[in-house]
């Protein structure tokens, strides 16, 4: 079981995420904006970000890494199938794990347990 920060700022996605994470036995906290993930304790969590949202995945990212508060944590991005280049630029950021938005909400609960099996 995992802690997961989930900034998703669609409530009814960030919903079904939520439900399909939990099932899957994880615990979420559902985020909408950053300001709500920086307010959190984030050490040891996943964070998940919906990359196609009305804030930068990657721009934010990158702030929490300057501030020193990614280390412990694992990351997983998922955005817009038809927006390969973001996808770029989240892997270019640092994000671990990035996946068309289809596939996340097919498969999160196990995109999250292979990514905590990962060894970094």
């Amino acid at each position: 079981m995992a802690r997961v920060l989930a900034l998703i700022p669609d409530l009814l996605f960030g919903s079904r995420v939520q439900s399909m994470l939990s099932i899957a036995g994880h615990d979420v906290r559902l985020l909408a904006d950053p300001a709500a993930l920086r307010a959190e304790q984030a050490s040891g969590a996943v964070l998940v970000v919906d990359l196609t949202g009305e804030f930068d995945g990657p721009a934010l990212l990158r702030e929490l890494a300057q501030e020193g508060s990614v280390q412990s944590l694992r990351t997983l991005g998922f955005y817009a199938h038809v927006d390969p280049a973001m996808r770029a630029r989240a892997l270019a950021a640092g994000f671990e794990v990035v996946v068309p938005r289809s596939r996340f909400a097919r498969e999160g609960g196990e995109l999250i347990e292979r990514l905590l099996a990962e060894k970094r």
